[in-house]
């Protein structure tokens, strides 16, 4: 469909707490689709929500094989209206994100957790992710809630920082 503008920090609509999705319609499959594409062409990213192209709905696209590293996962995921319903485990990992393009930070997050969520066909679906894909689909439902990474950085004087430019 698109390549969107994807939202940086400070904008105020990162932190703003996105709506369920009651159906799957053209605006929904559209707002999928650009995801997919933004996602795609930034050639680095594994995952986007809707709320940082600026659409305040409960829909994250995300990939952890796209992760070199990453061995165990579900592939590329559509989540509508994910929720976690369980973790467990801790674990410190170092994160980016699209939104806040100069700085990444060291967050604790769950080792492992299970989800809710439905899938492009409205399905509900649960799935049991660990490692660096529960890492990503944490980060990415946290942008649903008007959370970002910054806001869970350990310490933002000793975690926190900023990325090197390459020319």
């Amino acid at each position: 469909m698109a390549v969107r503008e994807v939202l940086v920090y400070p904008d105020p609509r990162l932190k703003e707490m996105a709506e369920d999705v009651t159906e799957i319609d053209d605006y929904v499959r559209k707002v999928i689709a650009d995801l997919t594409d933004t996602m795609e062409a930034s050639g680095h990213s594994t995952g986007i929500a809707a709320t940082q192209i600026g659409e305040n709905i409960r829909v994250v696209v995300a990939d952890a094989s796209k992760n070199a590293k990453c061995e165990n996962h579900h592939g590329r995921l559509v989540l509508i209206n994910p929720e976690i319903i369980k973790w467990e485990g801790m674990i410190s990992f170092r994160e980016g994100c699209m939104s806040v393009p100069d700085y990444t930070g060291n967050v604790n997050r769950a080792k492992k957790i299970l989800l809710r969520y439905h899938d492009e066909n409205f399905e509900q679906k649960v799935i049991e992710a660990e490692d660096f894909e529960a890492v990503l689909l944490q980060h990415e439902t946290d942008h649903l809630e008007g959370t970002l990474f910054l806001d869970r950085v350990i310490s933002k004087r000793t975690d926190l920082f900023r990325r090197k430019k390459f020319k």
